[in-house]
């Protein structure tokens, strides 16, 4: 039987390797959800779910008048662990897909953009970061 095909039969036991990056990837699209939900009842229209570049991938891009909210959401366990798995390299990561995403809009790179970083805990509550990058480059 193929990986593949083990990984989708429930009857074949799974490994624990595999069973762990299964719940994270759960994990973090239902962080995505909340976290999508909370910035359209804020009024945000969301234009674009984990949008993958050359460079890397944005969780969450909405559109506001006063320009672009680019999201980046963590979850963990605890809020604080949340903030903690985000590094400088991702934080640069994302600088890079930005500048690829803006290419692709009318205004390009002169497009208002702000950073957001939306942490999510294993109870689903949520600290929104806006302009998590101010400063940072």
């Amino acid at each position: 039987m193929a990986r593949h095909e083990r990984f989708f039969d429930p009857a074949q036991p799974v490994d624990a390797r595999i069973a762990r990056g299964r719940m994270a990837y759960h994990a973090g699209l239902a962080a995505e959800e909340i976290v999508a939900r909370a910035y359209r009842a804020a009024g945000y229209t969301l234009v674009a779910e984990r949008w993958r570049g050359r460079r890397g991938e944005i969780d969450l891009v909405f559109s506001t008048a006063l320009g672009i909210v680019m999201v980046e959401v963590k979850a963990s366990k605890t809020l604080a662990g949340a903030a903690d798995h985000l590094t400088p390299a991702q934080i640069a990561r994302l600088y890079r897909t930005a500048d690829e995403y803006l290419g692709t809009l009318p205004n390009g790179s002169l497009t208002d953009v702000r950073f957001d970083v939306a942490l999510v805990d294993q109870s689903g509550r949520l600290n929104i970061l806006e302009n998590a990058f101010a400063g940072y480059m």
